[in-house]
């Protein structure tokens, strides 16, 4: 299998990492040592997801992370700079992640170039990281009171430009959920994401031309409930573009059971029975 693209976009929206890491490194001018690093970090059920991204891209490795965690890591500046760079430039991220990518690519640049060697170049990276994902810690802070965080880059007005992206994100964010209780049977299709992408989730409503929203604390979810909407939109529109990994597995039964419900089959005993052993291997429930 051959991913697309736009679903390698998607899928690193939803679940990719653009970090930079400073660490104390006393034979260096600076003291310091810089590493840039682009990483997926994914239940091991799903390792196989991480061998079509390594496949597609042709850089990194994979490596285990603790008992039940793989990752997918791409450390060389030079392929950085060469591949998953020139990538995200052609297929942009529309999350607020491509934010940090707007501010990680400057700090790669710098180190292609050996300015992050230098102290200038080495302040200029310490502000740039001040406004990447959770900042600066402590430490760093305590040690360079100069930092100015850059501006953070403002992401607005992001639409969805190609349905694999979709797909992609829903690899990554997307659940297929049922309910039930007695005799009644409700399928769901939802997302989650951090509030603050809120306009973009607003905008997957309309994209889909279904579904409901709704804000929780600091989470916004888009939730498709409708029978009509669930099989004659969701449905069609991943058996074109596909998800993949394990829960490509989990839509597959999702829609053994939604055929149950169009049937009305659910009413009868043995039709409950099947929808509820089909419940039982949804999600965390899947060996």
């Amino acid at each position: 299998m051959n991913l697309d693209p736009y679903s390698v976009t998607g899928f690193i929206d939803a679940e990719g990492c653009l970090s930079i890491s400073i660490v104390i490194h006393p034979d260096l001018k600076t003291g310091w040592r810089v590493k840039a690093t682009f990483l997926i970090g994914l239940h091991k059920k799903d390792r196989m997801i991480l061998e079509l991204i390594l496949k597609f891209f042709g850089v990194g490795g994979i490596k285990q992370q603790g008992k039940d965690s793989v990752q997918y890591r791409v450390t060389s500046v030079k392929d950085l700079m060469e591949v998953i760079i020139p990538h995200l430039e052609k297929f942009p991220l529309i999350t607020q992640k491509s934010a940090d990518f707007i501010l990680f690519k400057q700090v790669v640049n710098l180190m292609y170039n050996k300015e992050h060697l230098t102290m200038e170049g080495f302040q200029k990276i310490l502000n740039l990281k001040a406004s990447m994902n959770l900042g600066v810690p402590m430490s760093l802070k305590l040690a360079f009171p100069n930092i100015i965080p850059v501006e953070r880059p403002r992401i607005e007005n992001r639409v969805i430009r190609n349905p694999f992206w979709f797909a992609g994100f829903t690899s990554g964010e997307g659940c297929f959920m049922i309910n039930i209780s007695k005799k009644y049977v409700q399928l769901v299709f939802s997302i989650n994401q951090h509030i603050r992408d809120k306009e973009l989730m607003e905008n997957f409503i309309s994209y889909l031309g279904c579904g409901t929203f709704r804000a929780k604390k600091d989470h916004v979810e888009i939730r498709v409930t409708k029978s009509k909407d669930l099989t004659g939109i969701i449905i069609p529109f991943f058996n074109k573009y596909p998800i993949v990994g394990v829960k490509a597995l989990d839509f597959a039964d999702w829609c053994k059971a939604a055929e149950i419900v169009k049937d009305m089959s659910h009413l009868s005993t043995q039709g409950f029975k099947e929808i509820s052993q089909i419940k039982a291997g949804l999600n965390k429930g899947r060996e």
